[in-house]
């Protein structure tokens, strides 16, 4: 397996574009940004996913976002922010240590998020939410 490029930047292997920096978390522009200023913030430590964060980690990380896209949002003049996490190869995720992307997002910019849909019945809605609920106990 290769090293992780982000493991990279946080042990300071190699440059990046850092905005800001916690004792746990990092944030840096993406390299190939989807507007300027989208920022990637991710954990210093390896953790692939969601899944694998520590539970202890999601209060810094959420408290690194929140600083980041104010400011992000401010420098840019944004009129909107998505933050997204894709988790998996099927989700889109490309390097497999966990990050979130906050991207600076503008009226009428051209970019559109997912499909909407809907359930075909309640009856289908509420067994999806059951079989969650289980998964759940």
């Amino acid at each position: 397996m290769s090293e992780c490029i982000f493991c990279s930047f946080a042990q300071r292997k190699i440059p990046c574009e850092l905005v800001y920096s916690s004792r746990n978390t990092m944030a840096f522009l993406d390299i190939a940004p989807v507007h300027p200023g989208h920022v990637l913030v991710i954990p210093k430590a390896h953790h692939p996913t969601l899944w694998d964060l520590p539970a202890g980690l999601g209060e810094e990380m959420l408290e690194t976002m929140q600083k980041v896209s104010k400011a992000l949002v401010r420098a840019v003049n944004a009129q909107g922010l998505n933050v997204v996490m894709n988790n998996h190869k099927a989700a889109g995720q490309l390097v497999e240590h966990a990050h979130f992307h906050l991207i600076p997002r503008y009226e009428n910019d051209g970019l559109r998020a997912w499909p909407q849909s809907s359930y075909p019945s309640s009856e289908e809605m509420r067994a999806v939410a059951d079989l969650i609920k289980k998964e759940l106990a």
